[in-house]
């Protein structure tokens, strides 16, 4: 079993930034991936960032268009998401997610979920 926990919300200025990590214990030798997913009210969950342990390879969603970066400290076990230039629409619960054996930007490939740290960001 892996858990996992996410820190670091809050509220913040749109154009400000922030950044949130999340931690993970247990058996964390099993895990091949690390993600983001976010979920705002009445919306679906959407697909943020992941990166891949074995060589850091990173992956983003279409809206991120460079403002976000995804980092993963190995000594930690931690994986940060930087978010730069914020906007109203960004406002969201931030999912950590970690996958055993997959890369991408499907949810339900992910194998184990945090339990949610809120970002909202004010005009």
């Amino acid at each position: 079993q892996v858990q996992l926990v996410e820190s670091g919300g809050g509220l913040v200025q749109a154009g400000g930034s922030l950044t949130i990590s999340c931690i993970a214990s247990g058996r964390t030798a099993s895990i091949y991936g690390m993600g983001w997913f976010r979920q705002a009210p009445g919306k679906e969950r959407e697909f943020v960032a992941t990166i891949r342990f074995r060589d850091t390879a990173t992956y983003y969603g279409d809206f991120v268009k460079g403002r976000f970066t995804i980092s993963r400290d190995n000594a930690k076990n931690t994986v940060d998401l930087q978010m730069n230039s914020l906007e109203p629409e960004d406002t969201a619960a931030y999912y950590c997610a970690a996958a055993t054996s997959y890369f991408g930007s499907h949810w339900n490939s992910y194998n184990y979920w945090g339990q949610g740290t809120p970002v909202t960001v004010s005009l």
